[in-house]
């Protein structure tokens, strides 16, 4: 599932909201080619034409529009396929070779149940994984992991997490990344002077000693952890807890010289070979940043490719 966390979430709120009037719910199902949004992708439409979600981008909307309208008014569901020989298609810009195929359910016990969209909200709440299977010929979907042929399995992963240690100026820029970038963050540092709701509004602030608060976070797959501080007595302890658990991303700040360093004190902690390989050091992508904004956005990046590549 790649639907950016926002809209997911967006999505949700907008089907409890609207519970008990009719909806359907369109998924991109499948996808070939230039397809302008990934498989997983929804559309939620209201019996009154208010929609949230886009499956498309452009105009194949208003297809989806007109069977959804036909889902909630006969309770069944339709496969759509759009392809380069659609004029529909052509003016969502799927003619450079793209296609897509989408299933238009009734929010229904016979389609998609209502009640999933309370099991989803409540697996990302509380940090877990939701595997949704549809049978695609009978549209009926159930909140599992059945994968077989004629069945689209859509997994929608937790909440991504930023863990920022080290309450210095680039975790000011990085965590507003982090907003704009579907991920939660929080600023972790013992230091109460440097972690104050002035310098970093809005966002959430734990003072306890890193290793704690990391260890207490519980990071998994969708959580990353970023050291800043330039203090091994603050990084150190927080990249051991952060390399302990089965965190998805870790990342050290500083030069190839001093990441040398840090490699050897961890080492020396006692830190396996293959956990220090997983320290993305110098954090970030090389974009020859200068200050920083600049070096908050190369972490950013080299956090969003980490994830996005494991993701394919």
């Amino acid at each position: 599932m790649t639907t950016p966390a926002a809209e997911l979430d967006r999505l949700v709120a907008s089907a409890r909201s609207w519970r008990g009037d009719g909806m359907a719910i369109a998924t991109v199902v499948s996808t070939w080619g230039s397809a302008p949004r990934p498989k997983g992708s929804h559309m939620l439409v209201h019996a009154d034409g208010r929609f949230e979600g886009s499956v498309s981008g452009g105009c194949v909307e208003n297809e989806i529009l007109a069977a959804a309208a036909d889902a909630i008014e006969t309770g069944t569901s339709r496969l759509l396929d759009f392809t380069v020989a659609d004029d529909a298609a052509w003016e969502a810009h799927l003619p450079c070779g793209g296609a897509i195929s989408v299933l238009v359910q009734p929010v229904a016990p016979q389609g998609y149940p209502p009640f999933l969209f309370d099991v989803l909200a409540a697996a990302r709440a509380g940090g877990r994984a939701l595997t949704v299977t549809t049978d695609l010929a009978s549209g009926e979907s159930r909140a599992e992991d059945a994968p077989g042929t004629g069945r689209f399995v859509n997994r929608y992963a937790p909440a991504r997490r930023l863990l920022i240690v080290g309450a210095v100026q680039i975790a000011q820029a990085l965590a507003g990344f982090a907003a704009s970038l579907d991920a939660t963050a929080t600023v972790i540092d013992p230091r109460e002077r440097f972690l104050t709701a002035e310098r970093f509004p809005g966002v959430a602030l734990d003072s306890r000693w890193p290793d704690d608060a990391i260890a207490a976070a519980d990071p998994g797959a969708e959580t990353a952890v970023v050291t800043l501080s330039h203090d091994p007595k603050i990084d150190d302890p927080a990249l051991i807890a952060a390399l302990a658990a089965p965190t998805g991303y870790v990342a050290a700040l500083g030069s190839r010289r001093s990441h040398a360093a840090r490699l050897d004190r961890l080492r020396a902690a006692g830190v396996s070979e293959s956990d220090l390989a997983r320290i993305d050091g110098p954090a970030g992508l090389d974009i020859g940043a200068l200050g920083p904004a600049e070096i908050a956005l190369s972490i950013a990046a080299g956090m969003v490719r980490s994830f996005r590549t494991r993701d394919r």
